[in-house]
């Protein structure tokens, strides 16, 4: 047992069994006391001692977890106070650092995220996902709430836009004030674990979404944090030259500064260790690597790709199951390429190649002017040879905002319920659950939500009901994607084969498989145009029945769409495709449809 005696190691404030030690970095302080409820917060009471490295320590005996605290900081001839860089819970983005122990045993029992080939992403802004009535924002609770929900729609992650704490009660996430500490408004660190543990009893894992390429740039304790400024900028916690410059604010934190990489580092693992979370996204890479979005000569930013290095590394020794996504959207294979090659060491990235096509080709006017070619590519990217190192989307947190809208209002602006919308949103949706890849999307998507993304905006939960077909239609995708009846084992595998593309009717299909054969063997024809498309002949690489596992055209789907006959045919023997055998088949109005055969069929 500690008598107080000993000198306690950790930064910030640590709880041990005789009072909490406290230790701050502030190498140009002339001194630092901590002031809080243990002690009327006045300075005098508890100074601290001076280490090397420029830390400050004290061990206070009286002070109690669940207490207020700040530090009092003299220097360059003035007194002021600052929140715990490292506080785990604050009262609010500029109010008082609140004492708490880490407590991961909250998250409940050990568990294994899904493989990359088996994950589908659903990404949440919890402030807006599931808002109680008389309530301006969620909270983990309330999305605790839908957790069953979400898990009959067949997600197995939740990537959770960023909860540190932020200034306001309203925020995407991006502007962090306090990085260490979890929203308060949302729930506090004991709501962030209460999320956890339930997402992780429906079966269904939490990637964080981490912004490291700026702080604040509004509340930002950390800003001149000892009082030290360099050219009017941020002090320590920043560069303080023109590499502090991002489309955010002048915060870029200094990733050449030892103990600004290591408090990067801690904070990556601090969301694995002690909420058990079980995976990182972070925002905006290409900002971490370069000062600007042209990542070359003296934009780049070496020390940045070294963090990224350094914490990538550090993670997958320590949680070789964690997910860490990056995003980056130059499609720059080396962030997903290992630090042993250079590359970032990321385990996968968000794929611009493929979203910003499959929107451009749904969203045009006019049939002709849709262009198979960009589908093809976009179905054909990959990165360092391996479809899972990307994640594919039609919807995300950006591409639905920021002058852009949901893909049914883009499509169809004055009525993004009408059939066209219907029809190429999900037409959409199948080439994201079919690609190889991560299929992600994003919430509200699946049931028709339109319009932009908005954090004041809460979902409407009386959609599900109104577009329930369309919800019908996800479920459905994700079973096939999933390989939940055992005959798509294909969409889970690596490989893919564009055989059939017909520019002047605008149909496209494209084999997915694993290792081949029956209930491998997945056959995905789209028609991206408005007039039926008959007499369709595909090939495909076994004789025998392909069965229809879907059709997008379904009446099940919407009483508005076609219901165009597509049925179960009989292999016709003979080279087609590229392929020894072929099939016949129709497809109605911007429709897909998805066959493969039994296992054990002949």
């Amino acid at each position: 047992m500690n008598d107080g005696n000993e000198v306690i190691q950790g930064m910030g404030a640590v709880v041990t069994d005789y009072g909490i030690a406290f230790r701050v970095w502030a190498p140009n302080a002339e001194s630092v006391a901590v002031v809080g409820d243990f002690n009327k917060w006045k300075p005098e009471t508890n100074p601290m001692i001076r280490e090397e490295n420029g830390t400050w320590y004290a061990h206070i005996p009286n002070a109690k977890e669940g207490q207020s605290f700040l530090y009092h900081i003299k220097s360059q001839g003035k007194e002021f106070t600052r929140p715990d860089p490292r506080a785990r819970s604050m009262e609010n983005s500029v109010g008082k650092s609140i004492i708490w122990k880490p407590k991961p045993e909250l998250a409940g029992d050990v568990f294994i995220p899904p493989t990359l080939d088996q994950a589908i992403i659903y990404e949440m802004h919890v402030g807006s996902f599931n808002v109680p009535p008389g309530e301006k924002h969620g909270t983990f609770d309330s999305a605790i709430n839908k957790m069953s929900y979400l898990q009959n729609l067949g997600i197995n992650v939740i990537e959770v836009m960023p909860v540190a704490e932020f200034a306001g009660d309203l925020s995407w996430g991006y502007n962090p004030a306090c990085p260490y500490a979890v929203e308060t408004t949302y729930g506090g660190p004991e709501g962030l674990l209460a999320f956890v543990k339930a997402a992780h009893e429906h079966g269904i894992a939490v990637v964080m979404d981490v912004v490291y390429n700026h702080f604040g740039p509004s509340d930002l304790g950390l800003w001149q944090f000892d009082g030290w400024p360099e050219n009017d900028k941020g002090g320590i916690y920043f560069y303080n030259d023109y590499r502090s410059s991002t489309p955010w604010g002048d915060t870029r934190p200094d990733y050449g500064r030892g103990e600004v990489r290591t408090y990067l580092r801690d904070n990556a693992m601090m969301w694995l260790d002690e909420y058990k979370i079980d995976g990182l996204r972070w925002d905006m890479t290409l900002y971490i690597r370069s000062v600007d979005s042209n990542p070359d000569g003296d934009s780049e930013i070496q020390e940045g790709w070294g963090l990224m290095q350094w914490i990538n590394d550090e993670v997958h020794a320590k949680f070789p199951h964690a997910i860490t996504i990056a995003e980056d959207l130059q499609d720059n294979e080396y962030l997903v390429k290992p630090t042993s090659v250079g590359g970032a060491g990321f385990y996968t990235q968000w794929n611009a190649a493929f979203v910003h096509p499959i929107r451009e080709v749904m969203t045009m006017v006019d049939d002709q002017h849709r262009d198979m070619n960009e589908v093809e590519n976009a179905l054909m990217f990959r990165f360092d040879g391996d479809a899972f190192k990307r994640v594919v989307y039609s919807e995300s947190h950006d591409e639905v905002a920021n002058g852009k809208a949901r893909l049914p209002t883009e499509i169809s602006p004055d009525d993004s319920a009408a059939l066209p919308a219907l029809q190429r949103s999900n037409l959409a949706a199948v080439l994201v659950y079919t690609a190889p890849g991560i299929p992600m999307i994003f919430q509200g998507q699946e049931f028709l939500t339109d319009e932009w993304f908005r954090d004041d905006v809460p979902l409407d939960w009386t959609l599900p009901r109104t577009f329930k077909g369309v919800l019908s239609l996800y479920r459905d995708l994700a079973e096939l994607r999933r390989n939940m009846h055992g005959n798509t084992l294909g969409l889970m595998g690596q490989w893919l084969d564009v055989h059939h593309v017909e520019h002047d009717r605008n149909v496209i299909g494209f084999r997915r498989w694993r290792e081949g054969g029956h209930g491998d063997d997945v056959i995905v024809v789209a028609n991206i145009a408005i007039q039926p498309a008959e007499n369709i002949r595909i090939g495909v690489p076994s004789e025998g029945l392909w069965k229809v596992r879907f059709n997008s055209d379904s009446s099940a789907y919407s009483k508005l769409l076609g219901n165009f006959p597509c049925v179960d045919t009989e292999a016709i023997e003979g080279d087609w495709d590229g392929q020894p055998f072929s099939i016949k088949l129709a497809l109605g109005s911007y429709a897909t449809a998805i066959f493969s055969q039994d296992t054990g069929e002949t």
